[in-house]
């Protein structure tokens, strides 16, 4: 039996300009997590960490974050596997060549797409040399021996997989086909399986720390346990991300809709470490605008909070926006429309 880690998709490094000042919170939780991950293969007894790619931003972080990160690695209690992903790759000047990473010693970062022998067990890492490519990163494994379990590491895009950046193509069955026992994956900040409904042997940990509204699953690591060469993976997620990224969306048609939205708002837990992005679309009337007001004032006591309300329209019986057109014939057609719509159907 094997047991190990399988992370993926740190990003340290990110700007998060979008949330503002909050993105320095969230930045700093992002090590908090990777601290979270060496405290997972220790309680769990993991004998080895895999890191899927995408363990930076991208090649120009600042040095003392790489620091920072080997120095997390380097403390843990089994040896770590990196491969690098398609935001730092193996190019001239990449954070891979910082010489914190010798300090490290139980830290590996694989350059070349050679098997690599464990106690056991066989890795395939697949490190990635480019930002694009048309080409399949594990197309060169081939797994050989049927007295050991055979572990890929790969950072792409599996087919079907719902991933925005759509490059370094695997397929579905990549795994089958080149006869790994399992296929840890990264590229996808979302948690998800491929493979047959009984065995699924291909997965994305998905990131240790969310990064953006939508993920799914998101802010885990999986300890995964291979009993025997042939056997199915049993994954495990295992919590580690501290700051939560939630959206509420919701089509408002009363004021009813609109206390419901508030009333969402007061249940969340933990709003210091909660990032809250608010949709809303429909109709509003103009005495329902303290309503509204409530929303964005419970919204406000959270981390970070957005509260767009540029989908919701006046209702028909509101001419209160007429009032807001500039005077002169922009307001008097608003007028005309208004009283076009008020006027009563005729009918012949």
């Amino acid at each position: 039996m094997v047991r190990f880690v399988h992370t993926a998709d740190w990003q340290i490094g990110m700007k998060l300009a979008k949330i503002g000042d909050a993105g320095k919170r969230v930045r700093e939780e992002r090590f908090s997590a990777a601290r979270r991950v060496i405290d997972a293969a220790s309680a769990h007894g993991a004998e080895f960490i895999l890191v899927a790619g995408d363990l930076f931003e991208d090649n120009a972080v600042d040095r003392t974050q790489v620091r920072m990160v080997a120095d997390i690695l380097g403390k843990a209690p089994c040896p770590v596997f990196i491969i690098p992903g398609n935001h730092d790759p193996l190019v001239p000047g990449a954070v891979w060549e910082d010489r914190s990473w010798e300090a490290a010693r139980n830290v590996v970062v694989f350059s070349e797409n050679t098997p690599y022998e464990l106690p056991g067990a066989t890795l395939y890492p697949c490190p990635l040399r480019g930002k694009q490519s048309d080409a399949d990163p594990t197309s060169w494994i081939r797994a050989e021996g049927g007295d050991r379990i055979h572990i890929g590491l790969a950072h792409g895009s599996v087919e079907g997989a719902p991933i925005g950046e759509w490059d370094h193509p695997i397929p579905r069955d990549a795994a089958s086909r080149s006869g790994l026992d399992y296929l840890a994956l990264g590229h996808w900040h979302s948690f998800g399986l491929f493979g047959t409904k009984d065995a699924p042997r291909t997965a994305y940990s998905g990131t240790h720390e969310p990064t953006s509204f939508g993920e799914r699953d998101s802010g885990n690591a999986l300890i995964v346990d291979i009993e025997a060469p042939g056997c199915a993976p049993v994954l495990t997620p295992v919590r580690t991300g501290g700051i939560s990224w939630i959206s509420i969306e919701e089509q408002i048609d009363s004021r009813d809709a609109l206390e419901s939205v508030r009333e969402r708002i007061g249940k969340l837990q933990n709003p210091e470490r909660t990032l809250l992005r608010i949709r809303l679309s429909g109709l509003m009337r103009p005495d329902d605008r303290d309503a509204l007001d409530e929303i964005a004032l419970a919204a406000a006591s959270f981390l970070w909070s957005e509260v767009d309300e540029s989908g919701l329209l006046p209702s028909p019986e509101d001419d209160s926006w007429i009032g807001n057109l500039p005077a002169g014939l922009l307001r008097e057609v608003g007028k005309r429309l208004n009283q076009a719509q008020e006027a009563p159907e005729i009918r012949t």
